[in-house]
Order: structure tokens, then C-alpha cells, then sequence
């Protein structure tokens, strides 16, 4: 009988354990999982944005007015490199390469008239002259839609050669002539390649531009260049620069060093020249110094009291260019008209040591 009952009291321990089981794997299914320590958490991304709205909304305010070594905004220097790009103008002499997307045939080079007609295939001769690129581009799509040539055009021009955007660079520089200025181009870039100054050149340069004759820049440059960069101003292509030559003063008669002064920039004045040209002789007349000067009606003299200037009894006179200051030698007489004849050969004389030291 013991026997006999207990596969009973075996089926009945494996169900309760199966029942309990059951019960347990159903309360871990509905409890919450353990919640994360706070140290552990990752923070949640923020949504993603385009790239170009990324970048311009990472850029700070602060860079916008950033300045440029020249002391000029950066901005600035870029919406104006911009806006002379988008004034380049195609001129007579240009070679430009103009292709139309996905029409091989059609690409051909052209070379600007005196005209400023170029011809290309099927369309004929078209006026560029005066036009920007994106200008004449606009255009030559518009002659091959209204044609029937293509439709829905894309043409491109690339400018190969340029022979109207080029410098001009006269006066007193060591080589004289058109310099090309593709690109981003200064005044100083276009001196150096011009040859730098003469030893006569002086420093008060003026800009020309090519659509605005009527107002040059003027600008006052130091004797080394590398000492203020404030008037390196951006040179546009079309410009003429014209290096002047300095004015030139000069100093003869009986003094220590009879010589021409070059006058770079400010003014000179009698004492000043007089001090430069190694002042006067013992044998000088100082009461006869004149100052000789050329003027709308012809040449004239002016008498300076230089004794008295020495003394600080009159005030100095200051010098024009080209002017002439005259010592004579004392005990020597000398006529109103011989002395500016005197004066004028010696003059003469000092221009080619000026000139040509």
C-alpha cells in the first residue's frame, strides 16, 4: 500500500512546483525594470538640423565684426572683394571659353573684338563687350532657348586670358607698364611688381578707376611702405596708379653743398634746405639770398632775409617745388637778371645729380 500511493504524492509535489513557477515568472513580467544610476544616464541628443543651417548657426555674432590686420572688418573686406568681382567687365582682347552642359559641340574658345562682339556656333555674332560673365552667360542661354538651338540651357564662361582687366602702373617706378590683377591685387603688390620706386619718385600716388575717372583716390604713402599698411587699398582691374615724381628743390649758390632736395611728403622750408645743403659759406652773402620761383607769367625773385631768419628775427618761408634758393658770394655784384641766369645753369646742372645720383 506504501507502494502504491506514493507515485500520487509525486504528480502532486511536481504540480505545486510547477504552479508556483508559473506565478513567479508572471510577477517579474509586470514589476518595472530597476531604474539606471543618475551617474550612468545618457543625456538625450538634440534633433538633427541641415549642415548649412548648422553652420551658420554655430558661427558667433562676435566673428562678424572681426578685424582684419589692415584694421578693416573682415566682413567688410569680403563683401567688398565680392562686389569688384561682380563689376569685372568683359572688354576687346578678352579669350574666353564657353561651354554648354551636356553639348560638347557646342564649346568653343573666342577672342573679344574691338567691338566687344564675340561669334560662336549657330548663334551667330553676340555683344559682350561691357558685360559681366554672369551677364554674358544670361545672354548666350537666352540666344540658344529663343533659337530652338537647346533647351533649357546651362551655359558657362571661363575667362582664359584678360587683356582689359589688367593695371596700369606709369611714373616714376623702375618698369612702367600693364600688369595683370586677376584675383585679390593691392596697391603695394602692384608697385613691387612694377619695380618699386625710383630714388625721384614721391610718395603721393593717385588711383585711377576705370569706371569712375572723375574722382581719383589719392593716397599719401610712407618712404618704406613696410612701415604702414593702412593705405594698401585693394587695386581693381582697369585702375591706372600713377607714381608721381617727388618735388625737388633746389639749393645753389655759396653753400657747402649745392644740390637738388627731393621732397617726399610735408614741406621744406629755407633753413631747413639750407641745413640739408650744408649751410652757408663764410663768403656768402646772406642779405642777397633770393628765392626764384616759377610762376603762371615766368620766372621771379623773391629776396629772403636770411640773416634775420638765422637770428630768429623773421619768420622761415617755406618752399614750393621746383624752387630755386639762391646764396651769392659776397663782394660780388650781381644784376637782377644775371643772377637768375646764374641761378637757373646751376639749377640745370644739380636736376641730372638729382635725377641720376
Amino acid at each position: 500500500m506504501q507502494f502504491g500511493r506514493f507515485p500520487c504524492v509525486l504528480s502532486l509535489l511536481v504540480l505545486s512546483f510547477g504552479l508556483l513557477c508559473s506565478e513567479v515568472m508572471a510577477g517579474a513580467q509586470q514589476s518595472p525594470p530597476p531604474s539606471a544610476p543618475a551617474e550612468t544616464m545618457v543625456p538625450a541628443l538634440p534633433a538633427a538640423q541641415p549642415l548649412s543651417e548648422a553652420a551658420v548657426g554655430t558661427v558667433p555674432k562676435d566673428t562678424q565684426t572681426a578685424k582684419s590686420p589692415n584694421g578693416d572688418a573682415s566682413t567688410g573686406s569680403v563683401t567688398l572683394a565680392t562686389e569688384d568681382s561682380s563689376r569685372l567687365r568683359l572688354g576687346a582682347g578678352d579669350l574666353l571659353e564657353v561651354g554648354v552642359y551636356n553639348v560638347p559641340e557646342l564649346s568653343t574658345k573666342a577672342r573679344v573684338g574691338n567691338s566687344g562682339d564675340i561669334y560662336l556656333p549657330l548663334i551667330d555674332y553676340v555683344h559682350v563687350g561691357d558685360l559681366t560673365v554672369e551677364e554674358a552667360q544670361a545672354l548666350l542661354e537666352k540666344r540658344l532657348e529663343n533659337g530652338g538651338f537647346v533647351r533649357n540651357p546651362h551655359v558657362t564662361i571661363f575667362l582664359d586670358e584678360s587683356a582689359s582687366q589688367g593695371v596700369t602702373v606709369l611714373g616714376d617706378v623702375a618698369r612702367p607698364g600693364i600688369y595683370p590683377a586677376l584675383g585679390e591685387r593691392r596697391l603695394y603688390d602692384l608697385i613691387s611688381a612694377a619695380g618699386g620706386f625710383t630714388v625721384s619718385a614721391g610718395r603721393k600716388v593717385s588711383i585711377v578707376r576705370q569706371h569712375n575717372p572723375s574722382a581719383p583716390i589719392t593716397v599719401n604713402l610712407p618712404r618704406n611702405l613696410a612701415d604702414d599698411m593702412q593705405d594698401n587699398i585693394q587695386i581693381q582691374p582697369g585702375d591706372t596708379i600713377t607714381v608721381p615724381r617727388a618735388p625737388i628743390i633746389y639749393v645753389v649758390g655759396d653753400v657747402g653743398r649745392p644740390t637738388g632736395l627731393l621732397v617726399d611728403n610735408g614741406s621744406l622750408t629755407v633753413l631747413q634746405a639750407l641745413a640739408l645743403a650744408g649751410g652757408t659759406n663764410h663768403t656768402a652773402k646772406m642779405s642777397g639770398t633770393r628765392i626764384i620761383r616759377k610762376g603762371p607769367t615766368g620766372m621771379t625773385e623773391t629776396r629772403v632775409p636770411l640773416k634775420k631768419m638765422l637770428e630768429a628775427k623773421a619768420p622761415d618761408v617755406t618752399l614750393q617745388a621746383d624752387d630755386i634758393l639762391f646764396v651769392p658770394l659776397s663782394g660780388v655784384r650781381v644784376a637782377t637778371g644775371r643772377g637768375l641766369e646764374a641761378a637757373m645753369g646751376a639749377a640745370t646742372g644739380l636736376l641730372v645729380i638729382a635725377a641720376h645720383p
